[in-house]
């Protein structure tokens, strides 16, 4: 069963950046997609950027060219560099393993997940 720890999160004024980060283990990460979803209060667990194993990656419209997905697979990693930050980016973000494509919206009761790290970003 695949276990995920999330972290990197906080709060962070408007254009500002965090790095999130999503150590995992069970699984054999190298052949696994990795996706980090978010979830802000009374919404969906949204899809917010994938990786596949070959390292194709997929981005929602709404972060195209702010977000960067990127693992490392020495580590069991997988990243989530977030710049130039906007309140709408306010949520608990959550990563799991997945497949392309990555489906743009999940069920928190669903598989496993982590406890997920909060992102807040007001001023």
């Amino acid at each position: 069963q695949v276990q995920l720890v999330e972290s990197g999160g906080g709060l962070v004024q408007p254009g500002g950046s965090l790095r999130l980060s999503c150590a995992a283990s069970g699984i054999i990460f190298r052949l696994n997609g990795m996706v980090w979803y978010r979830q802000a209060p009374g919404k969906q667990r949204e899809l917010v950027a994938g990786i596949t194993s070959g390292g194709s990656t997929t981005y929602v419209d709404s972060v195209k060219g702010r977000f960067t997905i990127s693992r490392d697979n020495t580590k069991n990693t997988v990243y989530l560099q977030m710049n130039n930050l906007k309140p709408e980016d306010t949520a608990v973000y959550y990563c799991n393993a997945g497949k392309a494509p990555f489906p743009r919206a999940v069920s928190p009761n669903k598989g496993s997940w982590g406890q997920g790290t909060q992102v807040t970003v007001s001023s």
